[in-house]
């Protein structure tokens, strides 16, 4: 099979914006190889994140809101994937696909007793508008299929994980930290149907929101993990956010807003009531870092499964407070981060989806039904192409697959 260009795009729950990657690439599973051919990112303005953060929570979104919102990302993805294409110098009938994660707004990985309250999970950003800007054929909304065969919809990454860092000598957990934490641990020379994946907990989302209130707006995020390094852990907090009952819960799960949102940090706030900001932010930044080496030694240490390392990608590995906090909490461990495998902390994600993406156009599963609790293998995707051109290149490329 000859090498195809394609773009990913990944928007996650932290809400900071969208990354776009141009990758070239062939081969499927395991024997899946890429390379990075350029990448740019798009922050979203604070009227955005504002808007789509008023999206996560039922008093504060509206159906209306929603459509808008929906075709207003579609174009912003696609608006962002022509500025890499002109960075990048690529015509776009070079390129055979664009994957997109899509905002996700609701997730509920299970259901209620009632007939009609089933698992369900919403990400915006119209695959139609982004193939129409984009003259591109679009892949994405790849959550549904896999709750469809009975899983959380999360983590997907563990595919792509395991097809990047399957040894046979080290058993690794993949650790991303992005406004959710999710890891996917690999045993030594692993089977498909051996690697293990769930949300962890919180990552970044928690850390963010808080770090947004005390600085009245100012900052969205703890750069450098600055705020941080400035205060003290406090114990009592601390323990307090160790009671969360989600942490207890036994994979498969998954997380989100839902849970650690705005609500959340209200009841963090009052908690915290008397003590330093900076001994909030400290606090909380350790919290996320605990309930990772717990959520390892609960869910997946044992006499018979042992971790030699663990990669962290995602936001969170460019605090050094947090990375800190990791390896205390972490002693016996060898701690990485993507960029000790050539491989970008804040890009991993939209590789990830541009290889599930062209997993879905090849006619391929891609993802792992021991990491989300799917009864099945299944392809996760769905795809749209509103311009002839995009059909026939993908047409072209499946009667070359036969």
């Amino acid at each position: 099979m000859d090498k195809q260009l394609g773009i990913g795009l990944m928007s996650g729950t932290s809400l900071d914006g969208i990354d776009a990657v141009l990758i070239e690439i062939e081969g499927s599973s395991v024997n899946t190889k890429v390379k990075v051919i350029d990448s740019l990112t798009h922050e979203y303005e604070s009227d955005v994140r504002h808007a789509l953060k008023e999206l996560c929570f039922p008093e504060t979104a509206s159906l209306e809101k929603i459509c808008s919102m929906n075709m207003f990302l579609g174009r912003e993805l696609g608006m962002l994937v022509n500025k890499l294409l002109d960075k990048a110098s690529i015509g776009k009938e070079e390129v055979l696909f664009v994957s997109s994660h899509g905002q996700t707004i609701f997730h509920k990985p299970l259901g209620g007793e009632k007939r009609m309250d089933v698992p369900g999970t919403l990400q915006i950003g119209d695959l139609s508008m982004l193939s129409e800007i984009t003259g591109i054929t679009a892949v994405g909304d790849f959550r549904t299929a896999d709750m469809s065969a009975g899983g959380q919809g999360a983590p997907l990454v563990s595919f792509v994980d395991y097809i990047l860092f399957n040894n046979p000598y080290r058993s690794r957990a993949i650790q991303n930290i992005g406004g959710i934490g999710n890891v996917t641990y690999i045993p030594r020379n692993a089977q498909k149907d051996q690697v293990m994946s769930f949300d962890t907990g919180p990552g970044n989302m928690v850390i963010d929101e808080i770090v947004y209130r005390i600085t009245e707006s100012k900052q969205v995020y703890d750069k450098d993990g600055e705020i941080a390094s400035k205060g003290n852990v406090n114990q009592k907090l601390l323990n307090k956010l160790m009671e969360h009952p989600y942490l207890k819960l036994r994979p498969p799960k998954t997380t989100g807003r839902e849970l650690f949102g705005n609500s959340f940090v209200d009841s963090v706030m009052s908690n915290s009531s008397g003590l330093p900001s900076e001994d909030i932010v400290a606090t909380v930044t350790a919290w996320t870092a605990k309930t990772i080496a717990d959520s390892y030694s609960r869910f997946i240490e044992s006499p018979s499964n042992s971790i030699d390392d663990v990669v962290i990608g995602g936001g969170g590995s460019y605090n050094p407070f947090l990375m800190e906090q990791l390896r205390r909490y972490l002693p016996n461990k060898t701690v990485y981060k993507h960029e000790d495998f050539q491989l970008s902390s804040n890009l991993k994600e939209a590789i990830a989806f541009a290889i599930l993406g062209y997993h879905c156009l090849i006619g391929k599963s891609n993802q792992i039904p021991s990491a989300t609790g799917a009864e099945n293998p299944v392809i996760m995707g769905k795809i749209s192409h509103t311009q002839p051109q995009a059909f026939q290149q993908l047409s072209a490329l499946r009667g070359n697959l036969h």
